[in-house]
């Protein structure tokens, strides 16, 4: 079993790459439509075939953190997770001045939001 500190540090780093899936997926989206006209070399349907492969698997990794991150009701655990870590709106003295938290607590409702995103990842 891996200790709580570490599960909470690999849903944290999840989310921080959450933003970067996300542009990722809409770079893809930008590119245009491939041909499937026949005309194309074996290499460039392989090529295709990557593309769309990874733009599915892209599609479904935002999926999943987006139903779970959906899945959590408590609004100051919907501020810390989005706005906090994914957005990066605030720093942590900003985001405990909106949440009118200390900072101990505020690193409390950060850790339980992060267990509550893991279970939904579950």
């Amino acid at each position: 079993m891996i200790p709580m500190r570490q599960d909470v540090k690999k849903i944290c780093n999840l989310l921080k790459q959450y933003a970067k899936l996300k542009r990722d997926l809409t770079a893809f989206n930008q590119v245009s439509s491939p041909s499937f006209d026949g005309v194309s070399s074996h290499s460039s349907r392989n090529g295709t075939e990557s593309r769309l492969i990874n733009h599915v698997d892209l599609s479904y990794q935002l999926k999943e953190v987006e139903d779970a991150l959906n899945a959590i009701d408590d609004p100051q655990y919907q501020f810390i997770l989005h706005d906090y870590i994914i957005e990066k709106r605030f720093s942590r003295n900003e985001a405990c001045e909106q949440l009118s938290v200390s900072t101990s607590k505020f690193n409390y409702l950060k850790n339980r939001a992060l267990e509550q995103l893991k279970i939904g990842l579950s």
